[in-house]
């Protein structure tokens, strides 16, 4: 084995180690190779430095398949995580690497503003903090009680303590029951600041939903099994921000979008640079309708769905 594909296969191994959470005995049946050679090249990753709180990757073939993606849909900069198995929890590398982009891309002077998901949520814990001059982070989207662990308003949070920063906060629900409440609560209630403040952000870190009974918002029981069905029988693939939309990426003729209290999406489309981090088993049409509906600048997702989108791409 040469000098590279040896760095490879540690680096793949780490991940999979540390970041997966796979054991020993997982990653051996995964590569093929003996539980000792597994624990050997994992103490001499250890021992090269190649693992401190991220794990350093020269994968070609993932170095391969970002440019591949960048090229096929106009991204300027696409962030590929190592992922062991197409059926393996894509969440974990993703925040993971989005963790790292967030660590090596926040300066001073900077506002960022949030989304919310299990894999915004699960960046925090590798995401390298330091006090930044400054900086704030603005939550895009209002609360949501039900789902306290994902809360939009917890990340926001979260995020702003990593870097010493001021944290802003959409004070009312995410959905409301109507449009007329919606209208009242940004003119009367002093929302229209804050709404202000989120269409102004340097940086939006987003993440996006499926129309799977898998997703987070029907899994912690946001949204209803019959609500999921009449978005897709709409035509909704996935969701942004709880703004519905169809696998061209338009929004769809349906009444909860005039019931989200966020930054609404015309705004979102003029951030200077938007950072879509989501993938995974079943998130490949909702990805493919994010990415034409806000044309990030940034992607954060894992391999196979990488592969997915570039297969997508070319049957098209």
């Amino acid at each position: 084995m040469n000098r590279t594909a040896a760095s490879n296969l540690r680096s793949r191994i780490a991940w999979m180690y540390y970041v997966e959470e796979l054991t020993q005995s997982q990653i051996a049946t995964h590569l093929n190779l003996g539980r000792i050679t597994v624990q050997r090249l994992l103490a001499e990753a250890k021992n090269r430095n190649e693992i401190s709180i991220n794990v350093k990757t020269t994968d070609s073939e993932i170095v391969a398949c970002e440019r591949a993606v960048e090229q096929a849909f106009g991204i300027d900069r696409c962030i590929v995580a190592p992922l062991s198995d197409s059926n393996a929890d894509a969440s974990l590398p993703i925040a993971a690497a989005l963790g790292q982009y967030v660590s090596d891309n926040l300066n001073d002077g900077m506002s960022v503003g949030v989304g919310w998901g299990r894999t915004l949520c699960g960046s925090i814990t590798y995401t390298n903090g330091r006090t930044l001059k400054d900086f704030s982070v603005v939550s895009l989207l209002g609360g949501i009680s039900e789902a306290r662990r994902f809360n939009p308003a917890e990340f926001a949070w979260q995020l702003a303590e990593c870097f010493q920063g001021e944290g802003f906060l959409i004070p009312a629900p995410a959905i409301v029951d109507s449009a007329t409440t919606r209208k009242a609560l940004v003119e009367n209630c002093g929302l229209n600041s804050i709404f202000q403040m989120a269409s102004e952000v340097d940086l939006a870190l987003l993440s996006v939903g499926s129309a799977e009974p898998s997703s987070t918002a029907y899994r912690v029981g946001y949204l209803s099994d019959s609500e999921r069905q009449s978005f897709t029988d709409s035509g909704a693939v996935g969701d942004l921000l709880f703004h519905f939309y169809d696998i061209e990426g338009r929004l769809i003729d349906h009444e909860i979008n005039d019931r989200i209290v966020s930054v609404d999406i015309e705004s979102l489309k003029s951030v200077p640079v938007k950072v879509l981090a989501s993938g995974g088993t079943g998130k490949l049409q909702s990805m493919i309708g994010a990415l034409a509906l806000i044309k990030p600048q940034v992607l954060v997702t894992d391999e196979f769905t990488a592969r997915e989108l570039l297969d997508h791409r070319q049957q098209a």
